[in-house]
């Protein structure tokens, strides 16, 4: 996978990028002006970050894989140790289907209900392929949901959840917590 250089990625004009920051040529990234990066990040193929005003904000050691997309005029907020596998679609925005209103962005806001609210993933979340993550969601410390769930809502920490509708499956253990401890600490020397 071809990378952006440290000066492409200076010239994208990033709120704040990080050290070991790797992110594909072919990723689209708008607004980067409100986008800030952590240190060891990998972002993929095909992947669309589209920053809103209330930005986007990836910690570090985190993997956003192909065709992903982070999505929304509110902020969308990624924690250290966070893996986002292919196709996961996260909304800070999401237009009213009820046919109250018109959607889509080529309207008028006055034709319009959008919903913003913001969306974040605490530390060690994992979201399998496939899963939609919509506005106003919070996966806590150490959730996991399974490939092609949606979510909407707050999901309780170290959990696992999957399906449509999002169903809990079973707790989620923490030894990933020691092993961080291991990896913070080689880190260190």
């Amino acid at each position: 996978m071809p990378i952006l250089s440290d000066n492409e990625l200076k010239e994208l004009g990033f709120r704040k990028v990080g050290k070991n920051v790797r992110i594909s040529t072919k990723a689209s990234i708008f607004n980067a002006k409100n986008v800030s990066i952590g240190d060891n990040v990998r972002i993929d193929d095909f992947v669309v970050i589209s920053a809103g005003d209330g930005g986007v904000d990836i910690g570090s050691h985190i993997h956003i894989a192909v065709y992903t997309s982070l999505i929304g005029k509110a902020p969308i907020v990624i924690k250290d140790f966070a893996n986002l596998s292919s196709r996961v679609s996260i909304y800070s925005s999401s237009d009213d289907y009820s046919g109250e209103t018109m959607t889509n962005p080529c309207i008028p806001d006055k034709y319009k209900n959008v919903e913003n609210e913001a969306v974040t993933l605490e530390r060690h979340v994992i979201v399998g392929c496939g899963s939609v993550i919509l506005p106003g969601s919070t996966l806590a410390d150490g959730v996991a949901i399974g490939a092609l769930s949606v979510v909407k809502g707050h999901c309780k920490p170290w959990s696992i959840f999957a399906g449509t509708p999002l169903k809990y499956i079973k707790e989620r253990k923490k030894n990933l917590l020691e092993l961080e401890k291991l990896f913070v600490d080689l880190l260190c020397q």
